[in-house]
């Protein structure tokens, strides 16, 4: 498996409905759809309304060599705006060349979410870089990357 580089799109709230429509135009099916409903509660946050809950937490479609992947903001972030309504997502062949990309990307940026170990199974991280484009970095080794 080589590093691959993939956009990641992210809603307010309409993430089923356009990844719904780009399988109609593109074909295939989702390996993967999640709701914000399926995520373990992390300890302080406050319940999510049944709207909220049913919020796309990530969906990948492949598309040729790509993986196109989205979500819905979450409603504790609150509504995404223009310019930050994308990422780049970096799916790597190892937890080292995961830190390393992270690490030298992030230089001089906000880190959102450092890396470390999901409940989704992943080794994962979120930053802006100093030119306000927002990265993903993931390295998950049970998994084709999605």
């Amino acid at each position: 498996m080589a590093t691959t580089v993939n956009p990641y799109l992210i809603f307010n709230g309409k993430c089923e409905e356009a990844f719904l429509f780009y399988k109609s135009v593109f074909g295939g099916e989702f390996p993967y759809i999640g709701k914000f409903k399926d995520a373990p509660a992390e300890e302080g946050d406050e319940a999510l309304s049944e709207e909220d809950s049913n919020r796309i937490m990530h969906v990948s479609l492949p598309v040729g060599n790509t993986i196109l992947m989205g979500s819905d903001s979450h409603p504790k972030f609150g509504e995404v705006g223009f310019g930050d309504n994308f990422s780049v997502s970096i799916n790597t062949e190892s937890t080292d060349e995961a830190d390393r990309i992270f690490n030298g990307l992030s230089a001089g940026g906000k880190v959102e979410m450092p890396m470390n170990k999901t409940f989704w199974g992943a080794y994962f991280g979120m930053f802006k870089d100093k030119f306000g484009i927002n990265w993903m970095v993931n390295f998950d080794e049970n998994e084709p990357n999605q």
